[in-house]
């Protein structure tokens, strides 16, 4: 498991190490099976890609690689062997790449943001495990949310017991929102007010877990993040990129929730599980 560790931490960091060259100009959407990054196997996914680097993909395997710019993917598939160029993916040996055009736009500070926090993660994870609360607020508790009618969730004892949520604009003392709630969940009925700073508070048996807050996205941010959510069954690039906007937004929660489905759904890309950290 160390080794695992070792070598998950490794790559992250290479990955953020090569972002900070300033000459990146693609990055790596998909892999599975064996594919090597200029003779080095096995790149991490969103490791970002120069022009002149060699993709070897080998038998029964496939890559994804995007352009940043463009937002132009394209898929490799083996065995063989490719050349990133400026705007394109060229094909020396093998079957030639197929392309396909998407609207996404990354930014390549996001990119080394992932990897960077990623790396943290794995390296925390191997000095000592975080220790569990036995009661707390669990969601939205930090940071952006991406939706207006959020389910907001806690951990308490004994799921069953009834508590008292208590919804409020941050720095109003008359609360939003007052509401009886079991099960360690409640959706509020009435949507929110867009970029708006909200603290809410639940309290159980007479004793409060916490106060948490969280700021709601702008309309327009809102209207973007509705219109770019893919559909369960996207392509798993379109997923991912989703993924990084709530990150690039600010919706750090929401964007964990989503790396931790994803990893789920393809647990061959180990670094998933640590973007969801």
């Amino acid at each position: 498991m160390e080794k695992i560790v070792r070598a998950l931490l490794s790559a992250f960091l290479l990955t953020a190490t090569a972002a900070f060259g300033g000459d990146a100009i693609a990055f790596i959407s998909n892999l599975r099976g064996e594919v090597a990054v200029d003779g080095n196997p096995r790149p991490s996914l969103l490791a970002e890609l120069s022009r002149g680097q060699k993709i070897t993909v080998g038998k029964d395997s496939q890559a994804s690689v995007m352009y940043i710019a463009s937002g132009k993917e394209y898929v490799l598939k083996g065995p063989a062997d490719y050349l990133v160029k400026d705007i394109e993916i060229s094909g020396s040996t093998g079957m030639p790449p197929m392309t396909r055009d998407t609207a996404w736009r990354t930014n390549s500070k996001v990119l080394v943001q992932v990897a960077q926090t990623s790396a943290a993660s794995v390296r925390m994870r191997s000095i000592a495990p975080p220790k569990e609360d036995k009661a707390k607020l669990l969601y939205p508790t930090q940071g952006n949310v991406a939706t207006l009618q959020p389910t907001f969730r806690w951990k308490v004892s004994d799921p069953k017991a009834q508590g008292e949520f208590v919804l409020l604009v941050a720095g109003q003392e008359k609360p939003v929102h007052v509401a009886k709630a079991a099960g360690g969940s409640y959706r509020a009925p009435a949507k929110l007010r867009p970029d708006t700073d909200y603290a809410w508070i639940v309290t159980v048996a007479g004793n409060e877990l916490g106060t948490a807050k969280f700021h709601t996205l702008s309309a327009d941010a809102m209207a973007q993040v509705e219109k770019r959510k893919p559909a369960e069954k996207a392509e798993f690039s379109d997923r991912l990129l989703y993924t990084l906007m709530l990150h690039e937004m600010g919706a750090a929660q929401e964007a964990r929730e989503s790396w931790e489905k994803l990893s789920h759904e393809r647990a061959d890309l180990p670094e998933l599980a640590a973007f969801a950290k």
